[in-house]
This record gives structure tokens, C-alpha cells and sequence, in this order.
């Protein structure tokens, strides 16, 4: 049998590459239209697993993507705003809300695909308005989905005159643990479980394999989509790694329990099918769905037992407390709004502090290039920032409660500093992408430009740290000192900066090299700006 093998691979993998455009486009634009506030979601409203799952569908649902919840939720236990108890929760919803995308490839509306795109492209290029714009890319990445599928069926639909294609799906369908097996390898050369349940879809579809072949197949997507929690929990802390455990064991031991279970599965889907009229792309849906739903309803009362199992495999320090707010207590907000803007003083502390290890992360990173002092740095970077916003939603509540003249000062005052120390958290963090930017593009610093950086950077964080122990103390004579200092890296820049113009016009350096030079100066000496801040508002106040 001669196939236009050609045809059939330009189509398959055109088919797959407008797909998986589809999703990620179609994803971007659910985001942009849900707003920023999707990550504060899975903050705020995990309480307990139950919530947990729910949110975890939902944040899915809206970003389409299982991996980019997982991620995220990877990112918010390293910071310690979640803990694994409630991040199993999620990764449980997330499973739930991943099958939404099969079931709307299920939906045979192909034929529409185009004037859908076509309908997503008019809003988007012609109304200014974002929110137009955003469903624009919602409805462009729909259509695109279908047209991918039509385009990857297509050029799978010629493989069932292939007597060997066929031999390896009978084989498939025999040899359940084969079909796992290709299921996740599927999933691993994708990297994404969404495209491999397509492609199982239109497999199926054509009549390219059994049911019975294809479910293993689709269990076997279930766990190789669990491979994006394990890259991502690389170099995260001990709680970040049980989480992606968490996701590989959730659905390693659902595919075991639904391969004992393979005949009657089958069954029940075949009996379903025929009682609902249903086609065969939407039975590989209702499959994933009741398989990922199922799961979940064995395996949600078994989580405290998974939370103390996985603590048992996976040995180390449990961070989830370190970034918590830990004394703002709301009662004292009522009964005494001074004690209350006492305990605001003590976690901004905190948050100076971690602004103290953020500059110390980067300097080592700027030193020694090792990506796990970035990593960290940015984590802090999001803890300032998490503590920032309940730090400031405290003092707001405080305001509305009657304050004395000294009380409303120091209100004022805090209020302020605690704005400083983020700031200094997004200069750290400017460093640290100039730093990236400089190896990307291999740009190279001279020896002389690095000691002017350290020499910078090293009086810098000893001011700041210097600031936040003036704050601390309400010590004078410290924050005068630190206006001292902040003077020094201001006569530094402007000396630095001209030892970089003189390396420039004798050839030393690069005009690139110079820029991020420049651009490092610049972040410091903003740091040492806020840093005079803070002092200046004990000299002018004490808190």
C-alpha cells in the first residue's frame, strides 16, 4: 500500500503545531480576561483540600493549562504561602479541570473553526478596548484547536490501510502496560497531555484503535503530564518536591486501580455511549473526565495519609511557615490599634530582613553564577511582595480604627517603609535579570568594572541592613550613619560610572557590557535611596 507519507506528516505535525498554538493562545487570553488576580486565587482560597480542589478546577479551567497550575503551585510552596496539604488539593482540581479541553475537542463544531478565528481576528485588530481584544484571542485559539484536530486527523486517517500501524494498536489493546507505556511517552515528547489526548482522540475517531487500546493510552497521558511537576520542583524546597511526588502518585496509583478495573471501564463507557448518543472523540472525554473525577473521589480522604507518607519519603526542613505573615493578628486591630501597629513594625522587620538576604542571594549570584542563589532570590523577591500586600491590608484596616496624633505618625511612617523595602526587592530582582541577560547574550564585565560592583554592592546591603536595625532599634545615631553611607554609594555611581566611560573610549569594554554596567550602578544606588528613606523617617519620627 503506497502512502503519501509526505502529506500525511505535513499535515500531522501542522495540525499539531496550530494546536498547541491554540492552547497556549487561547490560554493566554482566558488569563488576561480572568484578570491578574488569578494566582491570589490559589493564595487565598485553599483553605482546606476541599477548597483546594475547587480552586484548583477553576484556576485550570481559566488558564488551560494543568502544568501552569502545577507550576505555580510548585512556585507558591517554595515561597511558603501554601503547604502540601493544601497543594494536593489543588493538584487534584487541576487533574479535574484539564479534561474541560477534551471535551470541547469532543464537540464536533470543525466545520466552524475557520469563522471562529475569523471572528477572534476582527476583534482583535479592530477594537482597541482590551478586554474585546483578550476575548479575541479566546475565540482565535478555539477555532485554532479544531482546526489543528481537523488537520492531525486528516493526516492520521491513512495509517488504518498500514498493516503494521494496525498490528501495533492490536497490540496495544492485548497489552494494556504497552499502552500506558505509550501513553506517557506521548505526553513526555509533547509536553503536553492536552495534545496527546487529541491525538488519542482523533485516533480513536478514525477507528485507529480500540477502545480498550485507548484507554490505557489515556491513563498513560495522565502520568507523563506529571513530569512538568517534577522538572519544576528541581532545586525547590523539601515541601515542593512531596507536592510533585504528590502529582506523580496520584496518578500512578488511579491508572493501577482503573487498569484492574480495564473490562468493566470499558464497559461502562460503551454502555454510556450508546445510552447518550455519544461520538466517539466525546467518549475518550467522558473517559478522562469520569477517569480524573473518579480518582479524586477514592483519593481525597487518603490525603492527610499522603501528606504523612510523602513527608516520610521525602526527608528535609518543611519552609512552609518562613514567608508567612507571622504577627499580624487581627484581633489587636479592634482592641488596640497601637499594639496592632506594633505588631505591623514587627513584620515589616521581617520583610527588611528578607530584603537583606535577596541583596546577599544576588551578590553571590553575581559572583559565582549559581542559579539556585537566582532562584532563591526571586523567591524572597515574592515574599516581600505576598507580605507587602498583607502588611499594607493591615495598616488599612488600622486606619479606619480612632487613632492619637503619635499612633496616626507612626501608621504614616510604616506605610511608607514598607514601600521602600519592596522596591529594594524589585532592584535585586532587576540585578538578577541583567545578570541573566549578560550570559544570555554573553556579554563580559572587565575585572575592574566587577571589584566597582562588588565594592557597590557590599556597602549597599550594609546599609540597608544598617536602615532595618535603625528601625528596629529607633536608633538616631544608626540612621544618620546610613545617610552617611547612602552619600558614599552616591559619590560612588558618579565615580563609577565615569571609571566606566574612560574603560570605554580606551577599548576595554563593550558598549552592551557597558550598559548592564551602567544599569547594575543604577539599581544600587536606587536601593541606597530607599534605604535613606527609611532612616530619614526616624530621624524625622520615631517609631
Amino acid at each position: 500500500m503506497n502512502l503519501n507519507w509526505q502529506e500525511m506528516l505535513f499535515e500531522f505535525f501542522g495540525g499539531l503545531g496550530i494546536f498547541l498554538f491554540a492552547i497556549k493562545y487561547m490560554g493566554d487570553g482566558l488569563q488576561k480576561t480572568a484578570g491578574d488576580r488569578l494566582r491570589d486565587l490559589l493564595d487565598r482560597y485553599t483553605t482546606n483540600p476541599l477548597m483546594g480542589v475547587l480552586a484548583g478546577i477553576l484556576f485550570t479551567v481559566l488558564i488551560q493549562s494543568s502544568a501552569g497550575t502545577i507550576v505555580i503551585i510548585i512556585g507558591l510552596i517554595s515561597a511558603g504561602f501554601m503547604t502540601l496539604r493544601q497543594s494536593i488539593g489543588v493538584i487534584m482540581g487541576a487533574n479535574i479541570g484539564t479534561t474541560i479541553k477534551a471535551f470541547i475537542i469532543g464537540i464536533e463544531i470543525g466545520d466552524y473553526a475557520l469563522p471562529i478565528m475569523g471572528a477572534g481576528a476582527f476583534l482583535i485588530f479592530f477594537f482597541k478596548r482590551k478586554m474585546m481584544q483578550n476575548v479575541g484571542e479566546v475565540l482565535f485559539g478555539f477555532g485554532g484547536l479544531f482546526l489543528g484536530l481537523d488537520l492531525m486527523m486528516s493526516g492520521m486517517s491513512p495509517l488504518q490501510q498500514l498493516s503494521s500501524f494496525t498490528d501495533f494498536t492490536l497490540s496495544v489493546s492485548n497489552h494494556p502496560l504497552l499502552g500506558v507505556i505509550a501513553g506517557m511517552v506521548m505526553t513526555l515528547l509533547l509536553q503536553s497531555s492536552s495534545a496527546a489526548v487529541a491525538i488519542l482522540q482523533g485516533f480513536y475517531a478514525e477507528h485507529l484503535i480500540t477502545l480498550k487500546g485507548a484507554l490505557p493510552v489515556l491513563y498513560g497521558d495522565n502520568i507523563g503530564t506529571t513530569i512538568t511537576a517534577i522538572l519544576a520542583s528541581l532545586g525547590a524546597s523539601a515541601s515542593a518536591k512531596r507536592a510533585a511526588v504528590s502529582h506523580v502518585l496520584f496518578n500512578v496509583v488511579g491508572t493501577i486501580v482503573f487498569l484492574i478495573l480495564l473490562t468493566p471501564f470499558t464497559l461502562y463507557i460503551e454502555w454510556i455511549s450508546e445510552a447518550l448518543s455519544i461520538e466517539n472523540k466525546m467518549q475518550i472525554a467522558v473517559a478522562h473526565g469520569t477517569f480524573n473525577v473518579v480518582n479524586v473521589v477514592l483519593q481525597f480522604p487518603l490525603i492527610g495519609a499522603w501528606v504523612f507518607i510523602l513527608t516520610k519519603i521525602i526527608p528535609g526542613e518543611d519552609f512552609n511557615t518562613k514567608y508567612k505573615p507571622k504577627h499580624l493578628e487581627e484581633d489587636f486591630i479592634e482592641e488596640s490599634p497601637s499594639i496592632a501597629i506594633g505588631q505591623a513594625k514587627e513584620e515589616i522587620l521581617r520583610m527588611g530582613d528578607l530584603s537583606v538576604q535577596g541583596l546577599e542571594k544576588t551578590f553571590s549570584y553575581l559572583k559565582d553564577r549559581n542559579k539556585n542563589d537566582a532562584d532563591e532570590a526571586n523567591q524572597i523577591e515574592d515574599a516581600i511582595n505576598h507580605l507587602d500586600t498583607k502588611i499594607i491590608n493591615y495598616l488599612i484596616k488600622i486606619s479606619s480604627q480612632p487613632l492619637s496624633s503619635q499612633d496616626s505618625n507612626r501608621h504614616l511612617m510604616l506605610m511608607a517603609t514598607v514601600r521602600d523595602i519592596e522596591r529594594i526587592g524589585d532592584h535585586f530582582e532587576n540585578i538578577i535579570e541583567l545578570i541573566d541577560y549578560q550570559d544570555e547574550h554573553h556579554f563580559q564585565l572587565t575585572e575592574d568594572a566587577l571589584e566597582d560592583i562588588s565594592e557597590m554592592f557590599e556597602l549597599t546591603m550594609n546599609t540597608v541592613k544598617k536602615a532595618i536595625e535603625a528601625l528596629d532599634l529607633n536608633s538616631d545615631q544608626l540612621a544618620r550613619e546610613v545617610t552617611e553611607q547612602e552619600n558614599v554609594i552616591d559619590r560612588m555611581e558618579r565615580q563609577f560610572r565615569k571609571n566606566h566611560f574612560l574603560r570605554l573610549n580606551e577599548g576595554l569594554c563593550t558598549g552592551h557590557a557597558g550598559v548592564i554596567f551602567v544599569d547594575m550602578l543604577s539599581n544600587l544606588e536606587r536601593v541606597g535611596d530607599h534605604a535613606v528613606n527609611i532612616a530619614d523617617a526616624i530621624l524625622g519620627k520615631r517609631i
